[in-house]
């Protein structure tokens, strides 16, 4: 089983980032977003095995300070790691 650490960002509604592959997932609540995250990421495994012209990554530091930096702010706001 893979491992994948998760990190939870809330801007209305709930966007889980997963940091392996940069694949996210969002929803109401954290648990949808988490789910939809799994569907996706095993959705992207899939393809990722039958298609050689794709390939996957981790995100680099610069994308998750994207991703956590509130908009018009020089803040950044995490709302929580998960792993699974």
């Amino acid at each position: 089983m893979d491992f994948y650490t998760v990190v939870f960002r809330h801007t209305g509604y709930w966007v889980a980032l997963c940091l392996e592959n940069g694949i996210i997932g969002q929803g109401n609540t954290q648990e949808t977003a988490i789910n939809k995250l799994k569907e996706a990421i095993e959705s992207f495994e899939d393809v990722y095995k039958s298609d050689t012209n794709i390939y996957k990554s981790p995100i680099s530091i610069e994308e998750l300070h994207e991703f956590l930096l509130l908009e018009d702010s020089d803040i950044y706001e995490l709302r929580k790691i998960y792993a699974y």
